[in-house]
């Protein structure tokens, strides 16, 4: 849990020790090589006195004089709690240490920390030090801050139900691979022995623990690790993950029930929103987001007594080859298709991961829009259904791929129906892993998920006994936490992935988003599009950098001189494959045969390969959880522990005023919480008002209906221009005075003049119109192309002459291996390049 680093002329010492300071271990770091990394590792575990005498011993010898104290022993560097890696650029390695922590959650007595703050230590000294004059740059690249989240006791990287699984498994069916671990168990020194008292034949209290191969997808050091984790013992190694972690507490009736949400970013195709679109041809897809919504008693907390439930959701971008243009400038570049993929392939690859790690069946939850007057997101669509179709032919019935496409953005602008409904509807009918994506994967998505999040809370907390039936409802203390957990959760996934928070949250669904939320819309949409333009490179080539699949050089390119990264991103295009795979059966093999239960969770031989076990005493301090977490060997403050500081229903949402029934699933009045959800208003009244229009909404039509009421196109542009803005602003209570509606119009004004500094709801001056009609018609009349067809949708083919196709097809040949004879012109021309480039 803490490393202190020592250093002296020719060594750094790292000491890392446990949470009780009872267990030490040493690495040694060599600093006399300039551009390698030698590390030393003596496996040994310490006690407090034996460090203490290794440290003293190793201060004195490193003095040059006996009884002289200065810089030549051994001095103290830095303190941290954890390696991230060891990383390094054109000069010699550095070490990136964790320096500041912050707890986030807390899960079966395991705690998760979210990184705030990392050192990078370069580890050769100054006598051997070789300098670059780009060095500089590429650091400044890898302290681009991430928010990554880590644990010392829990894998991160794979979800609950796969580490309590692993748990239950009874120990016979480990046989194979115990045997070998115990052997190497029983050679190692004394200090890793069972109990004191195994060698007298007393009887001892053996459990088994499990060490596990993370979920290298998730895993975001996996690459500053890999140079390091075959010699050093595990102990050293943490594995982090990309994303959000929070928690909050539910207090129902004093009985604490913990809401934890965890979101892992792939590691595989990461990036920023334009620069990462589609899927790479390994079936990794960009933004891809696994979510997992822990629900447990917190009043017991051992996994083995406790109660938990585990609900998990996907995000990530659409799996085909497609990609947006951001050269043009453009708020929405247009979509274009880079790869014709008949047969479904990089969709097969994608699914087939989603097949081995979650079962089936997989609820595809399709959020683009499917009628455009100009085809955009439409395109994806009509690319993606027949993908799924092709791929479900070759499935047996019982584990298809459900396909559920809905336009959400269009239900939105329609009068005549509620879009949470129809979410809650979908939510109910999903018994599976749901894969939900729109174009983004960021507003629409979240409000998504945070509806079938909510409606698998209310099976949790009915599969745990908290409720008599499943179902939550708005303006419960209970939602209230959970939504604001969720939008935590959703602005920073669009943070890290499109450069804002959140546009479109849940209240903006709901329809009772204040209106000065429109303004922070505008301001989340214009910090996004400058992000668009102007950071997402850089941040994009701190990813690169961070992940590895960017190692610099002195013989390639610099990172910043790259005019794309796509060969970074699609290794397979760099060698032919040596084995094709089926079109029919695009699964892995052995994961069809287990459905639908995932390959991962299975107990074959693959997977066996991926454990350890070992023989412990069940009260050995490495699997000690009580001391872990309740640490009775220092004084702690009550008031600092987590579990008080951390979000409490009781404390944020619940009315304050005595005699207001305490249950966090009354439905309560938004004035009436303890925190205000709709922000400041003038009135009750209009808060009233307001959530009457919102919990009177219709219900929603069929789909006929919609389509019936939306044929035109014209109809549907005028909705898109009035509809949105009117509807989703609260409707304001009418007043019979004419005084106080010019006083509440002069309001109204007078707070649009703060944050832009002028009057917008005066029309604009006869000299500025002239103007922007004078633009607007030179933007109209110049041509857009040279090309006589030229748009997004349709190009000319180029013509291509008699001689250009027989230079095409001789090179086509030639890649062939069938060489046509050469010419007098050929010979001629080659003679000509050998004596100007050699002679």
């Amino acid at each position: 849990n803490i490393i202190h680093v020592l250093k002296n002329l020719y060594r750094y010492f790292l000491v890392g020790s446990n949470q009780a300071q009872t267990k030490h271990r040493v690495l040694k770091i060599d600093r006399t090589e300039p551009k390698d990394l030698v590390i030393i590792d003596d496996k040994h575990v310490y006690n407090h006195q034996e460090v203490r005498e290794l440290l003293s011993r190793l201060d004195l010898g490193n003095r040059t004089k006996i009884g002289q104290k200065g810089s030549s022993g051994l001095s103290r560097a830095v303190s941290a709690f954890g390696i991230v890696g060891f990383v390094r650029f054109l000069e010699g390695y550095y070490i990136v240490l964790i320096t500041k922590r912050r707890k986030m959650a807390d899960i079966g007595g395991h705690s998760i920390y979210k990184i705030e703050d990392t050192s990078m230590i370069y580890i050769p000294n100054d006598s051997v030090r070789i300098t670059h004059p780009d060095e500089a740059r590429y650091c400044q690249f890898l302290f681009t801050c991430f928010p990554f989240s880590d644990t010392y006791s829990y894998d991160l990287s794979h979800s609950l139900q796969y580490n309590l699984t692993l748990l239950q498994r009874p120990y016979e069916l480990w046989s194979s691979a115990a045997s070998s671990a115990e052997e190497e168990v029983h050679t190692q020194s004394k200090q890793d022995s069972f109990d004191i008292f195994e060698d007298e034949g007393l009887p001892t209290q053996v459990v088994y623990g499990l060490q596990n191969e993370p979920y290298y997808k998730y895993v975001w050091n996996g690459k500053l690790l890999e140079r390091v984790k075959d010699i050093v013992h595990h102990d050293w190694l943490m594995y982090i993950i990309h994303g959000f972690c929070g928690q909050s507490k539910l207090l129902i009736y004093g009985r604490p029930v913990y809401i934890t949400l965890i979101a892992r970013r792939s590691s595989k195709f990461a990036g920023t929103r334009f620069l990462k679109r589609g899927a790479n041809c390994e079936g990794d897809v960009a933004n891809e987001v696994e979510t997992e919504q822990i629900v447990h008693d917190a009043s017991v907390m051992s996994f083995t007594a406790g109660s938990y439930s585990s609900y998990v959701q996907v995000r990530g971008s659409v799996p085909l080859y497609w990609s947006q243009d951001i050269s043009t400038m453009m708020p929405k570049p247009p979509i274009r298709l880079d790869q014709a993929d008949p047969y479904a392939h990089v969709a097969a690859l994608h699914f087939n991961q989603m097949l081995q790690r979650f079962g089936s069946p997989i609820i595809i939850l399709n959020l683009v829009k499917k009628r455009e007057k100009r085809k955009h997101e439409k395109i994806l669509s009509e690319e993606l259904y027949p993908a799924v179709i092709n791929l479900n032919q070759f499935l047996p019935p019982d584990h298809w791929i459900d396909y559920i496409a809905w336009d959400m953005a269009r239900y939105t602008k329609s009068k005549l129906c509620n879009v949470l409904d129809r979410l809650s509807m979908i939510a109910e009918n999903v018994t599976g892993v749901l894969r939900t994506n729109c174009v983004d994967c960021l507003d629409r998505t979240n409000t998504a998920q945070f509806m079938v999040g909510k409606c698998a809370l209310a099976y949790q907390l009915y599969a745990l006994g908290m409720i008599d039936k499943p179902k939550l409802q708005f303006d419960t203390d209970c939602v209230r936490l959970f939504e604001e957990l969720y939008e935590d959760h959703g602005d920073t996934l669009s943070l890290q992935y499109g450069g804002s928070q959140l546009v479109h949250r849940v209240k903006t669904y709901r329809k009772i988003a204040p209106w000065t939320q429109h303004s922070k819309d505008i301001m989340q949409t214009l910090s996004r599009y400058y992000s668009n333009a102007f950071s997402d490179a850089d941040r994009q080539d701190a990813i690169n950098l961070f992940l590895q699949v960017y190692q610099p050089l002195e013989s390639k390119p610099h990172l910043w001189e790259l005019p794309t990264d796509f060969y970074l991103h699609q290794r397979s295009t760099m060698a032919l494959p040596q084995e094709r795979r089926s079109y029919t059966l695009w699964w892995s093999e052995g994961t069809l045969s287990y459905l639908p239960v995932p390959y991962d969770e299975v107990t074959c031989e693959d997977n066996m390969r991926k454990m350890k076990v070992k023989r412990v005493n069940r009260f050995d301090e490495s699997i000690d959880i009580y001391t872990e977490f309740f640490k009775p060997y220092e004084l702690t403050s009550f008031d600092d522990t987590f579990c008080i500081a951390m979000t409490n229903s009781a404390r944020e949402f619940m009315p304050k005023t005595v005699g207001v029934d305490p249950s966090p699933f009354t439905v309560r009045k938004p004035e009436e919480t303890g925190k205000s959800v709709l922000g400041n208003k003038s009135s009750k009244e209009e808060t009233l008002l307001q959530r009457k229009t919102a919990a009177s909404a219709p219900p929603p039509p069929s789909e006929e209906a919609i389509t019936s009421t939306s044929e035109d196109d014209s109809e549907e542009d005028r909705d898109d221009d009035g509809s949105v803005s009117q509807r989703s602003t609260p409707i304001k209570l009418l007043t019979e005075s004419g005084e106080s509606a010019r006083t509440q119009e002069q309001q109204q004004q007078q707070s649009a003049r703060e944050p832009y500094g002028l009057n917008l709801a005066k029309p604009p001056a006869e000299k500025d119109l002239l103007i922007y009609e004078r633009q607007e018609l030179k933007l109209i009349q110049e041509p857009v192309s040279c090309f006589t067809e030229d748009s997004i949708y349709a190009v000319c083919p180029p013509q291509a002459d008699r001689d250009s196709r027989d230079v095409f097809e001789s090179h086509v040949m030639t890649g062939q291996g069938q060489m046509r004879a050469l010419c007098r012109d050929d010979m001629l021309m080659y003679r000509e390049y050998v004596k100007n480039r050699y002679m």
